[in-house]
């Protein structure tokens, strides 16, 4: 039994689809889950209530975390912490492996132009303490055998089929389709990694199921020479067939719709990823796995042609 706590959302169904590589016996867990394949097992629970995760656990041989917190700093420093001690409790006990998909809100600053997993963790921001937090829990737990367990790392992603998947479909796919201008936060001259949704389940799945890959960070695969904020919108507006709109949100600005933007108020302390150069490196999969990720162009064709194949027809 694989379980997946956290089922749902785009990276768990995506990777819930890989995983029917590896196995049959699939269980899918939140407070109302639904299946992706038709073998899943789904159950329901609350994944903050210890008892609950321990019971999900259970009879598992592997447990991926892809549950995603409502966006809140102040959420997340209450929420996370109790949630991942359960998981780790939960997978001590019944000898399950622990993969977390993990972000890179952790890294240093001054170090996003080449992340790779040794990246210096120094995390500028509240939301970035809490996942640098979560990270140290698991793998002192793994230094003292306690625990076996893998950090799968992405970049922000982007990809088909979900109506809310990320910063790039939500300020720039969306606004363009519906005739609006994109939205673009920093600066418009910088580049910035995304990592396609359909690399990540598949790269998860993979790593999931390879023995030696545990007890260890990995970067899932991402494609090279992202483009700039500009370069994405230009792309993606020429794709679509449409007038490439778009405007820029500075940090004042951004501070300022948070007085009435509770989304736009939690975007204020990570706009340093928009500000500079956000190149995420994901050699060390490639290298071992010898799987390539989706090229950018590729990702936006197919994004279109799933969810926006009447846009400029």
């Amino acid at each position: 039994m694989q379980t997946i706590l956290g089922s749902g959302g785009i990276i768990a169904t995506e990777l819930a689809r890989s995983l029917t590589e590896f196995t049959t016996d699939l269980r899918l867990v939140s407070r109302n889950p639904t299946k992706v394949n038709h073998t899943d097992e789904i159950v329901s629970a609350d994944l903050l209530n210890e008892k609950e995760v321990n019971k999900a656990v259970q009879d598992s041989s592997v447990v991926y975390v892809t549950i995603g917190f409502p966006y809140s700093a102040r959420t997340w420093q209450k929420t996370w912490p109790v949630f991942m001690r359960n998981v780790i409790s939960a997978c001590a006990e019944h000898n399950a492996k622990l993969v977390f998909f993990d972000n890179i809100y952790m890294y240093d600053a001054d170090h996003l132009n080449g992340m790779t997993e040794d990246t210096p963790i120094n995390p500028p921001s509240k939301k970035g303490k809490v996942r640098a937090e979560l990270v140290q829990m698991i793998m002192e737990e793994v230094k003292n055998g306690k625990l076996t367990a893998l950090i799968a790392r992405c970049a922000d992603y982007y990809g088909p089929g979900i109506k809310r998947n990320g910063m790039l479909r939500e300020t720039v796919f969306k606004n363009l389709a519906q005739g609006k201008k994109a939205n673009w936060m920093g600066s418009i001259n910088c580049k910035h990694s995304f990592t396609y949704t359909r690399d990540a389940g598949k790269a998860t799945a993979i790593l999931g199921n390879t023995n030696d890959a545990y007890n260890q960070v990995w970067h899932l695969p991402t494609a090279k020479n992202p483009y700039t904020g500009k370069e994405w919108i230009m792309t993606i507006a020429q794709e679509m067939g449409v007038a490439p709109k778009y405007q820029v949100a500075p940090k004042l600005l951004v501070r300022l719709l948070g007085l009435f933007m509770p989304i736009m108020k939690e975007m204020v302390e990570m706009l340093y990823q928009y500000d500079r150069d956000y190149v995420f490196n994901s050699d060390k999969f490639v290298k071992r796995f010898k799987i390539s990720p989706t090229p950018y162009l590729e990702g936006i064709r197919e994004i279109i042609k799933t969810d926006y194949s009447s846009v400029g027809n």
